[in-house]
């Protein structure tokens, strides 16, 4: 992940990043920021094969979120700023921003 606060610090433009092995047609970045929806955040699949999606948060926060993999798996974010237990017995990645 890729943080870039603006000069106010109020918000931060992170950009979200998924490797190329993550072998997908469609990823959604969902999480408490979009209210979870899988329509909202779409990745955008890059030359080398990554995915990628910059998305402009509110500073002094932290946000669970996670990437709905072809609308089947979810995944975590490798690079997450830490994890936390889900109501569903699996973890939720956190960017702190």
């Amino acid at each position: 992940m890729k943080k870039t606060y603006t000069k106010t610090g109020k918000t931060c433009r992170v950009t979200f990043t998924l490797p190329k092995e993550i072998a997908a047609t469609r990823i959604a970045l969902c999480g408490e920021f979009n209210d979870w929806d899988e329509s909202r955040h779409i990745l955008k699949k890059r030359k080398n094969g990554s995915h990628s999606l910059t998305v402009s948060l509110e500073a002094d926060r932290e946000y669970r979120f996670r990437y709905l993999v072809d609308g089947k798996r979810w995944e975590n974010d490798w690079e997450a700023d830490r994890y936390a237990k889900n109501s569903f017995g699996t973890e939720d990645s956190i960017v702190v921003v």
